[in-house]
């Protein structure tokens, strides 16, 4: 469903505009939010964070639509803004396209074709989004973030967008691999690669089959991030999946069996989403920070072989899902009380 602003001091539009749409109002295609003027306007996307498309009169009391514009541009990057106005001569236009226009539309009101550049708008803003999504999750990509991709895949708005941040809910996942330092320095570096990455890609696939996002490569450690419907429970799953199969390997190495383990702690709550890095390298990381994701980095340092620590209030969330046993209070780093923890058996 499309959710669209539309800004006007004339109060008969919106009385018209849900006239016009009715049934893709009906439908839940559109989803219409009115403002009188740009100050208006700009209270409303403050309430209404999912706004997609702004259709904006230029004309208005206290803050007009050209001023808005300019206001839209430094708040987000995605959202795009089409004008409807009487004022259809080329100073305005190019005024209002230099200033982050998307179209124009001149009134009277040609619903038909305002239908038509609705939906036009909501496809770009769509593809943003998309390639938004794209970049952040793409593990080789959101490491070498520079100009040059930048503006292959989009341009400046692309640029400004990935910069956004935002707070969300979900569930970060530490997973090491137990004793795997003892390896790296008796073997081989191709031995190493060849095993680490063999590991890797076990857990890779559980992660990616619960719907889970390789976050980075740390050492011999994966830290991945689960989002969205039931993401704690997709996110156990495949800690179990890759612990069973983890623990299934063993590898002949010179007079030795190595039999890999893991140890894995697991937390789920806010975190901050945003791209983390240095504008000197012009390298950013797509990440999550926080202490929902401290606490987990925290658990899966003192968890042992083949064991998934998570903590009391994630216990809540999934004791009648899974089958837990309590570990008991931890002296976690940087926290001043013991905290209680579970580990999750099946």
């Amino acid at each position: 469903m499309a959710k669209i602003l539309v800004v006007d001091d004339e109060a008969d539009l919106e009385i018209l505009i849900k006239q016009k749409f009715r049934q893709k109002i009906r439908l839940n295609e559109y989803e219409f939010v009115f403002a009188v003027n740009g100050r208006h306007a700009l209270e409303q996307l403050q309430v209404h964070k999912d706004i997609d498309i702004v259709l904006s009169d230029i004309n208005m009391p206290e803050m007009d639509g050209l001023t808005l514009l300019s206001k839209l541009g430094e708040q987000n990057a995605i959202l795009k803004s089409v004008i409807v106005s009487a004022y259809g001569d080329m100073d305005n236009i190019r005024v209002a396209m230099n200033r982050g226009a998307f179209d124009f539309v001149t009134k009277p009101i040609n619903f038909k074709d305002l239908e038509i550049t609705i939906d036009r708008t909501l496809k770009h803003v769509l593809m943003l989004r998309d390639t938004l999504k794209a970049v952040k999750e793409n593990n080789i990509l959101k490491m070498y973030v520079d100009e040059t991709v930048l503006n292959f895949m989009g341009g400046k708005e692309i640029e400004q967008a990935m910069f956004l941040n935002e707070i969300v809910e979900g569930t970060v996942v530490f997973i090491d691999i137990c004793s795997f330092t003892s390896i790296s320095e008796n073997e081989s570096a191709d031995k190493v690669v060849e095993l680490l990455n063999r590991y890797f890609d076990i857990m890779v696939q559980e992660i990616i089959k619960e719907k889970g996002v390789v976050d980075k490569f740390i050492g011999d450690a994966i830290m991945a991030v689960f989002t969205g419907e039931f993401h704690i429970d997709r996110a156990l799953d495949a800690c179990l999946s890759i612990r069973k199969i983890i623990d299934q390997q063993e590898e002949n190495i010179g007079t030795t069996n190595f039999k890999p383990k893991v140890s894995i702690g697991l937390n789920s709550g806010e975190m901050v989403s945003g791209n983390i890095g240095s504008s000197t390298l012009k390298r950013f990381d797509f990440t999550v920070i926080g202490d929902t994701v401290n606490v987990a980095a925290r658990l899966q340092a003192a968890a042992v072989q083949n064991q998934i620590l998570i903590s009391a209030k994630s216990f809540e969330l999934v004791k009648e899902s899974f089958r837990c046993e309590v570990v008991g209070n931890l002296n976690l780093k940087n926290k001043k009380e013991p905290f209680m923890t579970y580990q999750v058996l099946e």
